[in-house]
């Protein structure tokens, strides 16, 4: 990707807020941290980072779709998700050590029966805007969107120069498998999309779950699961020390990983703002343990969260889940 290549998004990057308790260092919050993206303040950072052995700067790239969901029968609203965990995250104190940089929007308009929206044509336009970050050297984050968001993911890091002879794997933390078979792409079809799309290149997706819930899975969707070599553990199995291992044997074998959070992998009670709200789910101190250590572990590439839906959402608490999510990843 050439270093001239623009970051095109369909919404720049808008005005942030949240409480005010100053202006110093030690009173900074997320809204007075983050920054809108330019190619040159990035750069800038890059080399910043590499000089000072800092962490490198992040980019946040949200994706308003719920097309995918509208597609798969799902309940609508993830469309503003991304403006959701930015309000949510917004008033949360700054204890990240790198810069933090807000790239804006690519939207999907959500169609109908008979006149789909472009998801396939968003999903693209979302993968080249990835790919210009990643490509800059900055840690991506993905502001879902429906689950849609991670075939999006995928074709920006399979996009980038910095996958190029590396062992990528995809780590999903979800309730569902979404290796769905359709005529056409849902938010219940992208890994199975990423796995064809691994097998036109000659490669196999490597491809973790964990917090699957068995009665939301088809017999259909464990059998293509088996078929591909799919590693998963079950919800009703995942503890703390159980979720490490599984995360740390994934990761043994890679370069470089993409996590991909759908939030209904947590339970109804902590995460109600969801398409498909969960019976059982992952307890959320779980996920931030497992979210630790894929950051800690140093092959965090790209990370997106999904599935947020403030239509259905109890008191923001799905939101605040999300933003903390987004602070545990860079922080």
């Amino acid at each position: 990707m050439s270093e001239a290549a623009p970051l095109t998004v369909d919404i720049p990057c808008g005005l942030w807020s949240g409480r005010n308790d100053g202006d110093s260092p030690e009173h900074r919050r997320w809204w007075q941290a983050v920054r809108p993206h330019s190619a040159e303040e990035l750069a800038a950072s890059v080399r910043a980072a590499h000089d000072g052995a800092r962490p490198a700067p992040a980019v946040l790239l949200g994706f308003r779709s719920e097309e995918g969901v509208r597609r798969n029968r799902g309940r609508l609203g993830a469309a503003e998700g991304p403006a959701a965990i930015r309000a949510a995250l917004g008033p949360l104190a700054f204890h990240v050590d790198r810069d933090v940089f807000d790239a804006g929007d690519v939207t999907v308009a959500t169609g109908g029966d008979d006149s789909p929206g472009d998801l396939e044509g968003g999903q693209e336009r979302f993968g080249a805007a990835l790919a210009v970050a990643l490509d800059a050297g900055a840690l991506t984050v993905g502001l879902g969107g429906g689950h849609e968001t991670a075939f999006a993911g995928y074709l920006g890091v399979a996009g980038s120069e910095r996958s190029g002879g590396a062992r990528i794997g995809v780590l999903n933390l979800d309730a569902h498998f979404d290796l769905r078979d359709g005529d056409r792409a849902t938010s219940g079809t992208p890994f199975l999309q990423m796995a064809r799309a691994e097998a036109a290149e000659g490669r196999t997706l490597e491809y973790a779950v964990l917090g699957i819930s068995r009665p939301n899975n088809t017999r259909v969707l464990f059998d293509r699961a088996d078929e591909l070599g799919v590693r998963y553990l079950l919800d009703e199995y995942t503890t703390r020390e159980t979720a490490e291992a599984f995360v740390e044997d994934f990761l043994a074998d890679l370069d470089a990983v993409y996590l991909t959070i759908d939030l209904d992998v947590l339970p109804a009670a902590t995460a109600p703002g969801v398409s498909a709200p969960a019976a059982v789910g992952v307890p959320l101190p779980v996920i931030i343990a497992v979210v630790r250590r894929v950051a800690a572990s140093g092959k965090l590439l790209h990370a997106d969260i999904a599935e947020l839906n403030p239509t259905f959402d109890v008191d923001g608490r799905t939101a605040r889940v999300a933003a903390r999510l987004v602070d545990t990843i860079l922080g």
